[in-house]
């Protein structure tokens, strides 16, 4: 069997409360302004900041606190409030001040105090009972819960609308970062993307405009419409990006849908809003800086460009994609952050496969009678010779066969390839492509 819960103030006789409900609703006015006064001397630092009518914000949402708790003292205590959403305002100005809550709260404490001391006076006044009055107490302090509550809210919407500005002007920082360059106009001086050259003179055409006489100071410079750098500088500062010297560029792959962002330090710009995320690490050769980026993308897949200076960050961006675009197809190494300077041979072999295949098509032709099996240690030896250049000794060691084989496979391989093995050229494509196949796997 369930007790029902027994409410002292609902015990009150009803017009002992609307007496006491009516003076307190007279006195409203006049503790509003004490209260704000209060809160003026304690906290002077605070702005005021007017509604439509003029009145201080502050002002009104303490008048309308007031009204709206004491009217809802003739319904019961223990019913759900509605709290005045001018409280959301003062949570959401402090978010967007960059403040913390912790004042405003401070304030709200200030505020419930002074309105209880005045609330006892009147309830001695028309004499309800302690028992009753204990129990409004406890409304009161479960009503500022709720417009602390309010306030929170407030800020969190301000502090989210402002990390998805903060996000906005980040990835149109990234994207400058990784644009491509503009087109250079005559001795290499960049040229601005709307700048077009006077049209060619066409017979009984008007003549072209007249150049300006000559400055006896000699030319002055031409304004560099071209130069990324002014822009950069803008966007970064929005962000407070300090902008570096040098930057390597990482491209990430998801582990899953819902894998949670990596944990990367200050300074280093995140854009997860991409298929691929990418990352853009300032001063990358910086003592530490490996590490920590290694640890922050643990249980993600990934590449790191080479360091490059700032306006280049789109070259590093290039070779990171070029490896992520391997490590899906299973040519680089899964399961973390991959720095692209150590694997420099498949980045230059493998991505033009076109190119590299056709030209293994032709370099290899001579195998093509030679059966697969054998045609692949043909291929290894010929490698390890060209790698080497050394006797049958060192090249039978590398490949763990036995010397006489290795000179066996050698005359073989003058017989089918003849005077290529000798042509500088032709032993640079033949390793080219030999090494190509090694990386895909092909050859041991």
């Amino acid at each position: 069997m369930v007790t029902a819960v027994r409410s002292a103030w609902r015990e009150v006789p009803s017009a002992q409360v609307r007496r006491f409900a009516a003076l307190a609703l007279q006195e409203v006015p006049a503790l509003a302004q004490e209260i704000f006064r209060e809160i003026r001397r304690e906290y002077p630092q605070l702005p005021l900041v007017p509604d439509e009518s003029g009145e201080p914000r502050a002002l009104v949402g303490i008048r309308q606190s007031l009204e709206h708790f004491v009217g809802h003292l003739t319904a019961g205590p223990d019913r759900p409030h509605v709290h005045p959403r001018v409280f959301q305002e003062f949570g959401r100005g402090e978010g967007i001040q960059g403040r913390s809550l912790d004042v405003l709260q401070a304030i709200y404490r200030l505020g419930v105090r002074l309105a209880w001391r005045r609330l006892a006076e009147i309830g001695q006044q028309v004499a309800i009972p302690a028992p009753a009055m204990y129990e409004l107490a406890e409304s009161g302090f479960e009503y500022l819960d709720g417009l602390v509550a309010e306030s929170v809210r407030g800020y969190a919407e301000a502090a989210a609308r402002q990390a998805g500005e903060r996000l906005r002007m980040q990835r149109r920082l990234m994207d400058q970062l990784f644009a491509e360059p503009v087109p250079t106009a005559d001795e290499g001086r960049p040229r601005h993307r709307d700048a077009t050259p006077h049209a060619p003179l066409e017979p009984g055409g008007p003549p072209p405009p007249a150049s300006p006489p000559p400055s006896p100071r000699g030319p002055a410079p031409a304004p560099d419409h071209g130069d990324p750098r002014p822009l950069l500088a803008e966007r970064a500062h929005l962000i407070g990006w300090p902008l570096p010297e040098r930057v390597a560029v990482a491209v990430l792959l998801r582990p899953d849908r819902g894998a949670v962002a990596p944990a990367v330090a200050d300074g280093i710009l995140l854009d997860m809003e991409c298929e691929r995320p990418r990352l853009v690490v300032p001063e990358p050769e910086a003592p530490g800086r490996r590490e920590l980026l290694a640890r922050a993308a643990a249980g993600w897949s990934g590449a790191i460009g080479p360091a490059v200076p700032l306006l280049d960050a789109g070259k590093s961006l290039r070779w990171a994609t070029s490896a992520v675009d391997l490590m899906e197809r299973g040519l680089l190494p899964a399961g973390e952050l991959l720095q692209c300077t150590e694997h420099t041979e498949a980045l230059v072999l493998l991505p033009p496969g076109e190119l590299i295949e056709d030209l293994t098509r032709r370099r290899l032709a001579p195998l093509d009678g030679c059966g697969r099996t054998h045609g692949r240690r043909l291929a290894e030896t010929l490698l390890a010779w060209l790698e080497t250049r050394g006797g049958a000794p060192e090249i039978a060691s590398r490949l763990g066969v036995h010397p006489q084989t290795v000179r066996y496979r050698l005359r073989q391989i003058r017989e089918l390839w003849g005077d290529d093995v000798d042509d500088p050229d032709r032993r640079f494509e033949l390793e080219l492509v030999l090494r190509a196949q090694r990386l895909r796997g092909k050859l041991g």
